[in-house]
């Protein structure tokens, strides 16, 4: 179970990126107040928190419904965690989601930026959505989903953390070893999602 629940909560952590999502919410949240800021960080994680839930909960069934066979989804899941994970080593992931801040904070209506793009697709994108609905098909029964919930309402939590205090760990961090940590976990991704495209191909061959 500690294995599952470290491996969970790397993959999480990498999709989602709580360091990666701390410098957009600073340049997001530049014009609003303490007070402001601190209701939009808790916001924003409790929709993304719901969204993921959600999709972990009634993902299978929802897929069920459309007809789409769990093998099928593994693989397609697998090759957009892998798309994911090339933009972050080549640095297209962050450049990416700092135009869409920009194009945000250009929109003087757009005040509030928990919900868009914060919660989603920040925190619960593609990517993360796709990532706990292959966990959860992964891992049966009680415990074990349990285990994969656990690793990532950890995730949800750092992520919180990470967007209140995402003006000090800018300054401590800095572009050039954000940009390191980024290419590094891009790499741990790359190999998670090929491991998922694997286990589909095995599983509709069975």
């Amino acid at each position: 179970m500690i294995e599952l629940f470290i491996s969970s909560f790397i993959t999480f952590f990498v999709v989602i990126d709580p360091p990666g999502c701390a410098p957009i919410y600073a340049g997001l949240s530049a014009g609003a107040a303490p007070m402001q800021r601190r209701a939009m960080a808790v916001r924003a994680v409790a929709v993304a928190s719901l969204i993921l839930f959600v999709f972990a909960l009634f993902g299978e069934k929802l897929l069920r419904g459309l007809g789409i066979e769990l093998a099928s989804f593994r693989i397609a899941g697998g090759v957009m965690l892998f798309l994911i994970a090339l933009e972050m080593v080549f640095e297209k992931r962050t450049q990416r989601r700092e135009d869409r801040a920009a194009k945000v904070s250009a929109d003087p209506e757009a005040d509030d930026v928990s919900i868009f793009p914060m919660a989603m697709p920040m925190i619960a994108g593609p990517g993360s959505i796709a990532t706990v609905m292959l966990l959860m098909a992964k891992n049966d029964g009680i415990e074990r989903s349990a285990v994969v919930l656990g690793a990532m309402g950890a995730n949800l939590l750092l992520t919180l953390v990470a967007l209140l205090a995402a003006g000090p760990i800018m300054r401590v961090l800095g572009t050039r070893i954000e940009a390191v940590i980024t290419r590094l976990l891009g790499v741990l991704l790359a190999a998670l999602a090929v491991q998922f495209v694997i286990d589909g191909i095995v599983e509709q061959l069975r």
